[in-house]
């Protein structure tokens, strides 16, 4: 890994205990706190090891599952925090997937405007996307993370071992986002992501394809950590796939987060042929292995203005001019591009056809 540079505070793990015990060794004794899942309570909290030290932390553990990333976790949170005797010299750590960093993360840089926390990502989506930039919130009013700060973690610590509790479902859902980077970022990091054998992982292999995934996108979040520029091309596949996920949580179908981002890049790619000349047959071999791969998400007719409204509300547009992030070709991203709803109809019924 000596061969991947990260320029934030992000380490590929070699001895997760050992690099929680010095970041901890920094903290008063009684003012360090842990925040999991029930599932990350359960699966992961023994991957941390046995030390002394680590098993005396106070923890505090919300309900699993999307539906739970509201403001009442964000106050259970909060209280745990307080009745504890939490401080401003006080460490949070969060460990678990990207609902749970993102909760954990917006509360501590919250809580008494703000204490120090650490991110410990469970699942392959948070630790190449969610644990990574400092963005943290939580949903609300029906919307996807409409509430949140851009805060950076002390340290995101990333360790392949907790990979192997999570399922083949959520394993995908992460490789969703390492396909975005691929695709956003160069020719190998494509190649490499497409021929990975998915079917009999190698984790050894793994660590170093996560390690130049996250890179990917630290670089975008260095040069641009408020997102006012090119760290929108982080964006590729997203205002379409929160639109579906949106959708999809409003008809009681619930979808993974990746699995939303993987069908988002499909109508994106659509437009990306449209309006910046990126190769048509690329289009078409990419929108039918991504359908491969994470399988088929009905999108009726009668959908289509609920969807249109939905992508009104994305964070990225300003005023009522609705921007994507697109690529001309693999490796090269445009920003900003307008387009109109005529063309966004256009662009899920490209969607829709694939899906029949």
């Amino acid at each position: 890994m000596n061969t991947i540079q990260f320029q934030s505070n992000v380490i590929i793990s070699e001895n997760l205990e050992k690099e929680l015990l010095d970041i901890v060794s920094h903290y008063p004794e009684d003012k360090v706190f842990l925040v999991t899942e029930e599932n990350t309570h359960k699966l992961c909290l023994p991957v941390l090891g046995q030390n002394e030290v680590l098993k005396v932390i106070p923890e505090v553990t919300i309900p699993a599952g999307e539906e739970n990333k509201k403001l009442s976790s964000v106050e259970k949170i909060w209280l745990f925090l307080s009745r504890n005797g939490a401080d401003r010299r006080s460490l949070v750590i969060n460990l678990g997937g990207g609902m749970l960093t993102d909760l954990g993360s917006f509360a501590a840089s919250t809580y008494k405007r703000g204490t120090d926390f650490i991110n410990i990502p469970t699942t392959l989506l948070s630790q190449v996307d969610a644990s990574v930039g400092g963005k943290t919130g939580f949903n609300f009013n029906g919307y996807k993370n409409e509430i949140g700060v851009i805060n950076q973690p002390k340290l995101v610590i990333i360790d392949t071992a907790f990979l192997r509790t999570i399922d083949k479902l959520n394993f995908l859902s992460g490789y969703a986002e390492m396909i975005k980077h691929g695709l956003i970022h160069s020719r190998p990091h494509w190649d490499e992501l497409q021929n990975f054998d998915l079917d009999n992982i190698d984790y050894d292999s793994l660590k170093y394809v996560i390690g130049r995934s996250v890179a990917v996108k630290d670089y975008f979040v260095t040069e641009d950590p408020n997102e006012r520029g090119i760290r929108k091309a982080l964006n590729l596949g997203h205002t379409f796939g929160h639109a579906f996920e949106s959708l999809a949580m409003k008809q009681e179908r619930p979808i993974l987060h990746g699995f939303a981002v993987a069908y988002g890049i499909i109508p994106e790619l659509y437009l990306s042929a449209k309006k910046c000349g990126f190769p048509e047959n690329q289009m078409e071999s990419i929108s039918k292995w991504l359908i491969g791969l994470y399988g088929k998400f009905e999108v009726k007719e009668k959908d289509t203005d609920a969807i249109y409204e939905l992508i009104t509300h994305d964070k990225k547009n300003v005023g009522k001019r609705i921007n994507f992030t697109l690529i001309p070709e693999i490796g090269k991203v445009m920003i900003d591009q307008h387009c109109g709803k005529e063309e966004i109809k256009e662009a899920l019924d490209y969607f829709r056809k694939l899906n029949r």
